[in-house]
């Protein structure tokens, strides 16, 4: 997923990259970058706030990727897919916050 969103934030307009692709690329790289951190945690409370904060990034990604679209720097179809793997990761991560608080 992070992969793509730079790929995306590539052919966004050039002001636009370092505003709204920008944020976009920093909250894509925060969804992995948090989830580890959080592994590296031995301490299921913290790794949970963690996975926590990697899903607020993937309901932010979501949005500027709306934002994105109704700018038209986003084809319907790849912002489709995007979402799609977004809603995957969302689904690993509750899966795997439930595994830790119970």
């Amino acid at each position: 997923m992070v992969v793509e969103i730079y790929n995306v934030v590539a052919s966004f307009p050039e002001f636009e990259k370092y505003a709204l692709g920008s944020q976009l690329r920093r909250a894509a790289v925060s969804v992995p970058s948090n989830i580890t951190e959080g592994t590296g945690r031995n301490n299921p409370k913290e790794f949970n706030q963690f996975i926590g904060i990697a899903l607020g990034s993937c309901y932010e990604i979501e949005t500027q990727l709306e934002i994105a679209f109704r700018l038209d720097y986003l084809e319907k179809e790849r912002n489709e897919i995007i979402n799609d793997r977004i809603d995957k990761i969302k689904n690993m991560s509750y899966k795997l916050q439930r595994t830790i608080t119970h």
